[in-house]
Protein backbone atom coordinates (compact mmCIF):
# COMPACT_ATOMS: atom_id res chain seq x y z
CA UNK A 1 0.00 0.00 0.00
CA UNK A 2 1.10 3.79 -0.98
CA UNK A 3 2.07 5.99 2.27
CA UNK A 4 1.63 9.53 3.05
CA UNK A 5 3.06 11.05 5.78
CA UNK A 6 1.43 14.80 6.55
CA UNK A 7 2.14 17.22 8.36
CA UNK A 8 6.03 16.51 9.27
CA UNK A 9 9.25 18.95 10.36
CA UNK A 10 11.32 16.65 7.48
CA UNK A 11 15.17 16.90 7.94
CA UNK A 12 17.18 15.45 5.51
CA UNK A 13 20.61 16.66 6.01
CA UNK A 14 22.40 14.75 2.58
CA UNK A 15 20.07 17.59 0.83
CA UNK A 16 20.22 20.33 3.45
CA UNK A 17 16.29 19.99 4.11
CA UNK A 18 14.30 21.53 6.92
CA UNK A 19 11.12 22.35 6.18
CA UNK A 20 7.49 21.35 7.04
CA UNK A 21 5.67 19.07 4.21
CA UNK A 22 4.56 16.01 3.73
CA UNK A 23 6.14 13.14 1.68
CA UNK A 24 3.93 10.26 -0.43
CA UNK A 25 5.72 6.25 -0.75
CA UNK A 26 5.17 4.87 -3.68
CA UNK A 27 6.13 1.53 -4.57
CA UNK A 28 8.64 1.17 -1.58
CA UNK A 29 10.07 4.56 -3.09
CA UNK A 30 10.03 8.25 -1.82
CA UNK A 31 7.87 9.78 -5.01
CA UNK A 32 7.26 12.93 -3.35
CA UNK A 33 7.92 15.20 -1.03
CA UNK A 34 7.76 18.45 0.69
CA UNK A 35 4.50 21.10 -0.01
CA UNK A 36 0.92 19.92 1.03
CA UNK A 37 0.36 15.75 -1.29
CA UNK A 38 -2.65 14.19 -1.97
CA UNK A 39 -3.37 10.58 -2.74
CA UNK A 40 -6.17 8.62 -2.89
CA UNK A 41 -6.07 5.39 -1.45
CA UNK A 42 -3.17 5.67 0.21
CA UNK A 43 -2.26 4.72 3.99
CA UNK A 44 -2.30 8.39 5.48
CA UNK A 45 0.07 8.57 8.78
CA UNK A 46 -0.53 11.98 10.44
CA UNK A 47 3.40 13.36 11.85
CA UNK A 48 2.12 16.95 12.65
CA UNK A 49 4.58 17.67 16.12
CA UNK A 50 7.37 15.09 14.94
CA UNK A 51 10.11 15.27 12.99
CA UNK A 52 10.64 12.99 9.72
CA UNK A 53 14.20 11.44 8.63
CA UNK A 54 16.25 9.24 7.37
CA UNK A 55 16.32 6.01 8.43
CA UNK A 56 18.81 5.15 10.84
CA UNK A 57 22.05 3.08 10.27
CA UNK A 58 23.90 1.37 12.86
CA UNK A 59 27.48 0.78 12.18
CA UNK A 60 28.38 -1.38 14.77
CA UNK A 61 25.64 -3.60 16.06
CA UNK A 62 26.15 -7.24 17.60
CA UNK A 63 23.73 -9.52 16.52
CA UNK A 64 25.08 -12.47 18.37
CA UNK A 65 24.10 -14.75 15.32
CA UNK A 66 25.18 -17.63 14.47
CA UNK A 67 26.99 -18.73 18.27
CA UNK A 68 25.13 -16.88 20.64
CA UNK A 69 21.32 -17.39 20.28
CA UNK A 70 20.77 -17.22 23.85
CA UNK A 71 22.17 -13.32 24.37
CA UNK A 72 20.41 -12.25 20.82
CA UNK A 73 19.27 -13.40 17.31
CA UNK A 74 19.29 -11.49 13.89
CA UNK A 75 15.13 -11.15 14.08
CA UNK A 76 15.09 -9.88 18.29
CA UNK A 77 17.81 -7.25 17.17
CA UNK A 78 15.87 -6.07 14.37
CA UNK A 79 12.73 -5.98 16.54
CA UNK A 80 14.76 -3.89 18.63
CA UNK A 81 16.48 -1.76 15.90
CA UNK A 82 13.24 -0.80 14.54
CA UNK A 83 11.84 0.27 17.97
CA UNK A 84 14.74 2.73 17.78
CA UNK A 85 14.33 3.85 14.63
CA UNK A 86 17.14 1.86 12.79
CA UNK A 87 16.13 0.57 9.90
CA UNK A 88 19.77 -0.68 9.02
CA UNK A 89 22.13 -2.28 10.80
CA UNK A 90 25.90 -3.59 10.57
CA UNK A 91 26.37 -6.88 12.10
CA UNK A 92 29.87 -7.34 13.30
CA UNK A 93 31.79 -10.30 12.64
CA UNK A 94 32.49 -11.66 16.14
CA UNK A 95 30.27 -14.76 16.02
CA UNK A 96 30.88 -18.19 16.09
CA UNK A 97 31.68 -19.16 13.38
CA UNK A 98 32.82 -15.36 12.50
CA UNK A 99 31.76 -13.98 8.90
CA UNK A 100 34.90 -14.66 7.07
CA UNK A 101 33.45 -17.17 4.66
CA UNK A 102 30.81 -16.47 1.46
CA UNK A 103 28.49 -18.93 3.23
CA UNK A 104 28.50 -17.21 6.62
CA UNK A 105 28.12 -13.84 4.98
CA UNK A 106 25.18 -15.54 3.09
CA UNK A 107 24.02 -16.74 6.17
CA UNK A 108 23.32 -13.27 8.17
CA UNK A 109 21.75 -11.80 4.91
CA UNK A 110 19.35 -14.73 4.70
CA UNK A 111 18.11 -14.36 8.53
CA UNK A 112 18.20 -10.71 7.73
CA UNK A 113 15.33 -10.90 5.06
CA UNK A 114 13.76 -13.55 7.16
CA UNK A 115 13.63 -11.65 10.37
CA UNK A 116 11.60 -9.18 7.33
CA UNK A 117 11.56 -6.00 9.08
CA UNK A 118 14.94 -3.63 8.36
CA UNK A 119 18.45 -4.69 5.98
CA UNK A 120 20.88 -6.41 7.71
CA UNK A 121 24.41 -5.89 6.50
CA UNK A 122 26.97 -7.70 7.62
CA UNK A 123 30.25 -6.92 7.98
CA UNK A 124 33.19 -8.90 7.53
CA UNK A 125 36.69 -10.31 9.30
CA UNK A 126 40.30 -8.80 8.29
CA UNK A 127 41.71 -12.02 8.82
CA UNK A 128 40.62 -15.62 8.72
CA UNK A 129 38.82 -16.27 12.47
CA UNK A 130 39.50 -13.31 13.34
CA UNK A 131 42.77 -14.90 14.55
CA UNK A 132 44.88 -12.28 12.96
CA UNK A 133 47.32 -14.46 11.13
CA UNK A 134 45.81 -14.64 7.76
CA UNK A 135 44.13 -12.35 5.79
CA UNK A 136 40.60 -13.06 4.63
CA UNK A 137 38.98 -13.76 1.11
CA UNK A 138 38.13 -9.85 0.88
CA UNK A 139 37.21 -9.31 -2.60
CA UNK A 140 34.90 -12.69 -2.44
CA UNK A 141 33.44 -11.27 1.19
CA UNK A 142 32.99 -7.87 -0.65
CA UNK A 143 31.33 -9.99 -4.15
CA UNK A 144 28.87 -11.54 -1.39
CA UNK A 145 27.64 -8.02 -0.19
CA UNK A 146 30.28 -6.91 2.91
CA UNK A 147 30.85 -3.55 2.39
CA UNK A 148 33.95 -3.34 5.50
CA UNK A 149 36.32 -5.51 7.28
CA UNK A 150 36.89 -5.56 10.90
CA UNK A 151 38.14 -8.15 13.17
CA UNK A 152 35.86 -6.44 15.91
CA UNK A 153 36.60 -7.71 19.52
CA UNK A 154 40.38 -7.35 18.76
CA UNK A 155 42.58 -5.35 16.90
CA UNK A 156 45.38 -7.24 14.14
CA UNK A 157 48.37 -7.23 16.16
CA UNK A 158 50.59 -7.85 13.95
CA UNK A 159 51.16 -4.34 12.49
CA UNK A 160 52.96 -5.85 8.95
CA UNK A 161 49.54 -7.67 8.53
CA UNK A 162 47.35 -4.80 9.24
CA UNK A 163 49.45 -2.96 6.35
CA UNK A 164 48.73 -5.72 4.14
CA UNK A 165 44.63 -5.86 4.53
CA UNK A 166 44.86 -2.47 4.45
CA UNK A 167 46.70 -2.16 1.01
CA UNK A 168 44.09 -5.00 0.05
CA UNK A 169 41.63 -3.16 0.81
CA UNK A 170 42.73 -0.41 -0.87
CA UNK A 171 42.58 -1.84 -4.50
CA UNK A 172 39.04 -3.06 -3.60
CA UNK A 173 38.13 0.44 -2.02
CA UNK A 174 36.32 -2.06 0.88
CA UNK A 175 36.61 0.13 4.07
CA UNK A 176 38.66 -1.57 7.13
CA UNK A 177 36.94 -0.92 10.44
CA UNK A 178 39.31 -0.84 13.33
CA UNK A 179 38.90 -1.63 16.96
CA UNK A 180 41.56 -0.25 18.34
CA UNK A 181 43.52 -1.62 21.66
CA UNK A 182 46.35 -3.13 22.06
CA UNK A 183 45.40 -6.06 24.53
CA UNK A 184 48.62 -6.28 26.39
CA UNK A 185 48.35 -2.57 27.73
CA UNK A 186 44.80 -3.48 28.77
CA UNK A 187 45.66 -6.54 30.38
CA UNK A 188 43.08 -7.60 33.15
CA UNK A 189 42.07 -4.00 33.28
CA UNK A 190 38.53 -3.98 33.48
CA UNK A 191 37.56 0.46 33.91
CA UNK A 192 39.30 3.24 32.88
CA UNK A 193 42.67 4.13 34.22
CA UNK A 194 41.93 6.96 36.65
CA UNK A 195 41.23 8.89 40.16
CA UNK A 196 37.94 6.10 40.38
CA UNK A 197 39.87 2.93 39.03
CA UNK A 198 42.15 3.76 42.40
CA UNK A 199 39.46 4.71 44.56
CA UNK A 200 36.91 1.67 43.34
CA UNK A 201 39.81 -1.17 43.28
CA UNK A 202 39.14 -1.77 39.86
CA UNK A 203 42.16 -3.16 37.45
CA UNK A 204 42.69 -0.19 35.23
CA UNK A 205 43.04 0.02 31.69
CA UNK A 206 45.41 3.07 30.22
CA UNK A 207 44.18 5.03 27.45
CA UNK A 208 47.24 4.24 25.32
CA UNK A 209 45.75 0.73 25.01
CA UNK A 210 43.19 2.60 22.56
CA UNK A 211 45.43 5.48 21.26
CA UNK A 212 48.85 3.85 20.37
CA UNK A 213 46.88 1.74 17.81
CA UNK A 214 44.91 4.61 17.19
CA UNK A 215 48.28 5.58 15.91
CA UNK A 216 49.42 2.83 14.51
CA UNK A 217 46.37 2.08 11.93
CA UNK A 218 45.77 5.63 10.62
CA UNK A 219 49.78 5.50 9.93
CA UNK A 220 49.43 2.41 7.97
CA UNK A 221 46.33 3.90 6.50
CA UNK A 222 47.94 6.96 5.28
CA UNK A 223 51.02 5.16 3.77
CA UNK A 224 48.46 2.68 1.92
CA UNK A 225 45.72 5.08 0.70
CA UNK A 226 43.01 2.91 2.58
CA UNK A 227 39.79 4.12 3.83
CA UNK A 228 39.74 3.37 7.49
CA UNK A 229 37.00 3.80 10.15
CA UNK A 230 37.98 4.20 13.76
CA UNK A 231 34.98 2.09 16.09
CA UNK A 232 34.19 3.67 19.50
CA UNK A 233 36.12 6.23 20.26
CA UNK A 234 36.56 6.98 23.92
CA UNK A 235 39.50 9.42 24.73
CA UNK A 236 40.74 13.02 23.90
CA UNK A 237 44.19 11.26 22.45
CA UNK A 238 42.53 9.28 19.65
CA UNK A 239 40.31 12.27 18.55
CA UNK A 240 43.36 14.49 18.34
CA UNK A 241 44.91 12.14 16.35
CA UNK A 242 41.96 11.49 14.01
CA UNK A 243 41.66 15.20 13.38
CA UNK A 244 44.92 15.64 13.09
CA UNK A 245 45.30 13.08 10.22
CA UNK A 246 42.08 14.35 8.82
CA UNK A 247 44.06 17.91 8.41
CA UNK A 248 46.42 15.55 6.23
CA UNK A 249 43.94 14.43 4.24
CA UNK A 250 44.24 10.77 5.71
CA UNK A 251 40.64 8.63 4.27
CA UNK A 252 39.79 8.16 8.33
CA UNK A 253 36.22 8.10 9.86
CA UNK A 254 35.26 7.85 13.33
CA UNK A 255 32.26 6.79 15.27
CA UNK A 256 31.25 7.06 19.22
CA UNK A 257 28.33 5.59 20.80
CA UNK A 258 25.92 7.00 22.93
CA UNK A 259 26.79 5.46 26.36
CA UNK A 260 30.32 7.09 26.09
CA UNK A 261 28.50 10.31 25.29
CA UNK A 262 25.97 10.37 28.44
CA UNK A 263 27.89 8.13 31.23
CA UNK A 264 31.66 8.54 33.18
CA UNK A 265 33.78 6.13 34.85
CA UNK A 266 32.35 8.29 38.05
CA UNK A 267 29.31 6.60 37.39
CA UNK A 268 31.07 2.95 38.01
CA UNK A 269 30.80 3.49 41.67
CA UNK A 270 27.68 1.20 42.26
CA UNK A 271 29.97 -1.24 40.51
CA UNK A 272 26.83 -1.85 37.98
CA UNK A 273 28.07 -4.71 35.42
CA UNK A 274 25.99 -3.31 32.98
CA UNK A 275 28.10 -0.12 32.58
CA UNK A 276 31.30 -2.13 31.97
CA UNK A 277 32.06 -1.77 28.41
CA UNK A 278 35.18 -2.02 26.27
CA UNK A 279 36.58 0.47 25.75
CA UNK A 280 35.79 1.49 29.27
CA UNK A 281 33.94 4.87 30.20
CA UNK A 282 36.23 7.70 29.96
CA UNK A 283 36.67 10.53 32.59
CA UNK A 284 34.95 14.02 32.35
CA UNK A 285 37.57 15.75 29.97
CA UNK A 286 37.63 12.56 27.86
CA UNK A 287 33.58 12.85 27.63
CA UNK A 288 33.76 16.88 26.97
CA UNK A 289 36.72 16.23 23.88
CA UNK A 290 33.99 13.37 22.46
CA UNK A 291 31.28 15.64 22.23
CA UNK A 292 33.26 18.30 21.14
CA UNK A 293 34.52 16.18 18.23
CA UNK A 294 30.79 15.06 17.45
CA UNK A 295 30.28 18.88 16.68
CA UNK A 296 32.72 19.44 14.75
CA UNK A 297 32.94 16.80 12.76
CA UNK A 298 35.90 14.63 13.69
CA UNK A 299 33.79 12.42 14.75
CA UNK A 300 31.71 11.31 11.80
CA UNK A 301 28.86 8.66 13.31
CA UNK A 302 27.03 8.03 16.00
CA UNK A 303 27.02 4.08 16.34
CA UNK A 304 25.32 2.42 18.91
CA UNK A 305 27.76 -0.67 19.75
CA UNK A 306 24.72 -3.17 20.88
CA UNK A 307 26.41 -5.64 22.53
CA UNK A 308 23.49 -7.93 24.13
CA UNK A 309 25.05 -10.78 27.06
CA UNK A 310 22.27 -12.71 29.62
CA UNK A 311 21.61 -11.25 32.93
CA UNK A 312 23.57 -14.56 34.68
CA UNK A 313 26.72 -13.51 32.61
CA UNK A 314 26.28 -10.01 33.78
CA UNK A 315 25.13 -11.13 37.17
CA UNK A 316 28.75 -11.46 38.61
CA UNK A 317 31.45 -9.84 40.36
CA UNK A 318 32.49 -7.18 38.39
CA UNK A 319 35.96 -8.60 37.37
CA UNK A 320 34.39 -11.33 35.92
CA UNK A 321 31.54 -9.95 33.88
CA UNK A 322 31.97 -9.39 29.79
CA UNK A 323 32.04 -6.32 28.36
CA UNK A 324 29.42 -4.74 27.21
CA UNK A 325 25.81 -3.24 27.23
CA UNK A 326 22.67 -3.30 25.01
CA UNK A 327 21.26 0.13 23.01
CA UNK A 328 19.56 0.42 19.99
CA UNK A 329 16.23 1.18 22.00
CA UNK A 330 17.72 3.94 24.03
CA UNK A 331 20.47 5.23 21.62
CA UNK A 332 17.32 8.54 20.21
CA UNK A 333 16.48 10.10 23.88
CA UNK A 334 20.35 9.56 25.56
CA UNK A 335 21.80 10.99 22.10
CA UNK A 336 19.34 14.09 22.28
CA UNK A 337 19.71 14.51 26.00
CA UNK A 338 23.76 15.03 26.08
CA UNK A 339 23.83 16.72 22.44
CA UNK A 340 20.73 18.81 22.08
CA UNK A 341 19.33 19.29 25.62
CA UNK A 342 22.35 19.63 27.63
CA UNK A 343 24.85 20.47 24.54
CA UNK A 344 24.75 23.09 21.50
CA UNK A 345 23.71 20.32 18.28
CA UNK A 346 20.72 20.58 16.79
CA UNK A 347 18.21 17.82 15.55
CA UNK A 348 19.97 18.05 11.74
CA UNK A 349 23.42 17.77 13.12
CA UNK A 350 22.26 14.50 15.29
CA UNK A 351 20.33 12.96 12.40
CA UNK A 352 23.53 13.33 10.34
CA UNK A 353 25.50 11.27 12.42
CA UNK A 354 22.35 8.70 12.61
CA UNK A 355 21.95 8.48 9.47
CA UNK A 356 23.73 10.23 6.44
CA UNK A 357 27.54 9.86 7.33
CA UNK A 358 27.14 5.81 8.07
CA UNK A 359 25.62 5.76 4.47
CA UNK A 360 27.62 7.62 2.56
CA UNK A 361 31.08 5.70 4.69
CA UNK A 362 29.38 2.82 3.87
CA UNK A 363 28.15 3.62 0.35
CA UNK A 364 24.77 1.36 1.07
CA UNK A 365 22.17 3.87 -0.72
CA UNK A 366 20.34 4.95 2.26
CA UNK A 367 20.18 7.09 4.76
CA UNK A 368 18.16 10.16 2.94
CA UNK A 369 14.78 11.21 1.94
CA UNK A 370 15.59 12.42 -2.15
CA UNK A 371 12.92 11.06 -4.86
CA UNK A 372 12.88 8.47 -5.97
CA UNK A 373 15.30 6.62 -3.13
CA UNK A 374 14.31 3.58 -0.78
CA UNK A 375 11.64 4.54 1.59
CA UNK A 376 13.04 3.93 4.80
CA UNK A 377 12.02 6.66 7.07
CA UNK A 378 11.68 7.49 10.92
CA UNK A 379 9.28 9.70 13.00
CA UNK A 380 10.08 11.48 16.20
CA UNK A 381 8.30 12.94 18.63
CA UNK A 382 10.99 15.33 20.07
CA UNK A 383 9.26 15.91 23.11
CA UNK A 384 7.41 12.88 24.28
CA UNK A 385 8.50 11.75 27.64
CA UNK A 386 8.71 8.13 28.70
CA UNK A 387 10.47 5.69 31.01
CA UNK A 388 12.55 2.75 29.84
CA UNK A 389 11.30 -0.69 31.61
CA UNK A 390 12.96 -3.73 31.60
CA UNK A 391 9.63 -5.77 31.09
CA UNK A 392 8.96 -3.35 27.39
CA UNK A 393 12.96 -4.15 26.03
CA UNK A 394 12.60 -6.16 22.59
CA UNK A 395 16.26 -7.37 22.61
CA UNK A 396 16.62 -10.84 24.01
CA UNK A 397 19.18 -9.60 26.29
CA UNK A 398 18.50 -6.92 29.11
CA UNK A 399 22.13 -5.46 29.94
CA UNK A 400 21.13 -1.86 30.08
CA UNK A 401 22.10 0.80 32.51
CA UNK A 402 19.12 3.11 31.55
CA UNK A 403 16.78 0.23 32.54
CA UNK A 404 14.30 2.58 35.03
CA UNK A 405 15.12 5.85 33.77
CA UNK A 406 13.03 8.89 32.20
CA UNK A 407 13.57 9.87 28.78
CA UNK A 408 12.44 12.31 26.48
CA UNK A 409 12.30 11.57 22.89
CA UNK A 410 10.81 8.66 20.87
CA UNK A 411 10.72 7.23 17.73
CA UNK A 412 6.13 7.03 17.11
CA UNK A 413 6.68 4.90 13.59
CA UNK A 414 8.85 3.48 11.18
CA UNK A 415 8.70 2.99 7.39
CA UNK A 416 11.51 0.41 6.26
CA UNK A 417 11.80 -0.49 2.39
CA UNK A 418 8.58 0.90 1.81
CA UNK A 419 6.70 -1.07 4.48
CA UNK A 420 4.95 0.59 7.62
CA UNK A 421 7.13 -1.89 10.18
CA UNK A 422 6.60 0.17 13.67
CA UNK A 423 3.37 1.85 14.07
CA UNK A 424 2.79 3.74 17.01
CA UNK A 425 5.46 2.02 18.76
CA UNK A 426 4.27 -1.47 17.53
CA UNK A 427 6.02 -3.77 15.46
CA UNK A 428 4.19 -4.51 12.38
Amino acid sequence: MDILIKNGRIIDPANGLDEKGDILVEKGVISKIGGTIQKAGAEVIDAKGKICAPGFIDMHTHLREPGREDAETVETASRAAVRGGFTTVCAMPNTTPPCDSRANTEFIIEQGKRAGLIRVIPIGTITKGRKGEELSEMAELQRTGCPAVSDDGDSVEDASLMQRALEYASMLDLLVISHCEDKKITGAGVMREGYFSTVLGLAPIPKEAESTIVARDISLAERTGARIHIAHVSCSESVEIIREAKKRGVKVTAEVTPHHLALMDKDLKGYDTNMKVNPPLAGEADVKALKKAVKDGTIDVIATDHAPHPEHEKEKEFDHAPFGMIGLETALPVIRKVLIEEGDMEWPEVIEKLASNPARILGCGRGTLSKGAVADIVMIDPEREWIYEKEGILSKSVNSPFIGTKMKGQVTDVVAGGRHVLKARGIV
